[in-house]
């Protein structure tokens, strides 16, 4: 009985002292890398063949744990504890041998899952009313988080619909996006894109649904700088 009660102290000890973490503004920093190395980095290695699709969802599940200690909400706790479980049991699942595909019912998890930790951060953003270097790290994930939330919305438009994007060099190699984690490295392009409102054209989207999420994407890009900085800068005069 008191090796349990050690035990149970150790994990409650380290909870809180991961929980802390992730609720410090230093925490920004390593968030900012995973996001940078996520968004930047992990679609060129898909891209080219250099990494396994067992460590890319890995890297999400990564993040999509790391919500649940971005919160000493008790509701938002349990949302994206419940959320994360879900999450991780239906890639296991795609990961076993049982003949049985939730690959769809995963990716809608997965929206729900970037949506609660971008709710999260957002609250994390602007709590206590200070304005300081982490802070401004923390507005450039909040953005990057969004723009992941994007790549997996044209995924799960694909999934529910046979397509959501198009490109040029799909139409002349006669190659099709078939909605799985290899064509990751497009749907964050193609988000980034739309979120940046650049526009290159090579890619464009091709039912109702998608152009409706491209549009919201160039939506959120304009105006959530514009909302981030109006509301920081009125922070620091007012103090």
């Amino acid at each position: 009985m008191e090796n349990n009660g050690v035990v149970k102290s150790s994990l409650r000890s380290v909870a809180k002292h991961i929980n802390e973490y992730w609720l410090n503004d230093v925490s920004f920093v390593l968030l900012l890398i995973v996001l940078i190395f996520t968004v930047f980095v992990l679609p060129v290695l898909i891209e080219y063949g250099h990494v396994n699709m067992f460590f890319v969802n890995m890297v999400f599940i990564f993040l999509f744990f790391a919500g649940i200690w971005s919160s000493d909400n008790k509701f938002l706790i349990l949302l994206t504890t419940f959320l994360f479980l879900c999450q991780l049991a239906l890639r296991i699942l795609r990961f076993s041998s049982l003949p049985v595909e939730f690959y769809l019912l995963e990716r809608i998890f997965g929206l729900f899952n970037m949506g609660a930790f971008i709710f999260v951060n957002f609250r994390l953003l602007f709590r206590n009313h200070e304005v300081n270097f982490y802070r401004v790290i923390g507005a450039v994930n909040v953005y990057l988080l969004v723009s992941i939330l994007g790549a997996f919305g044209f995924e799960v438009i694909h999934l529910l619909l046979g397509s959501s994007i198009s490109g040029i060099n799909e139409l002349v190699q006669n190659k099709q996006l078939s909605g799985l984690d290899e064509d990751f490295s497009t749907y964050i392009y193609f988000s980034l894109v739309s979120l940046t409102t650049v526009g290159f054209g090579d890619y464009t989207p091709v039912n109702v649904m998608s152009k409706m999420l491209a549009v919201f994407l160039s939506t959120i890009g304009i105006l959530y700088p514009a909302v981030v900085i109006a509301k920081l800068v009125g922070y620091s005069t007012t103090k």
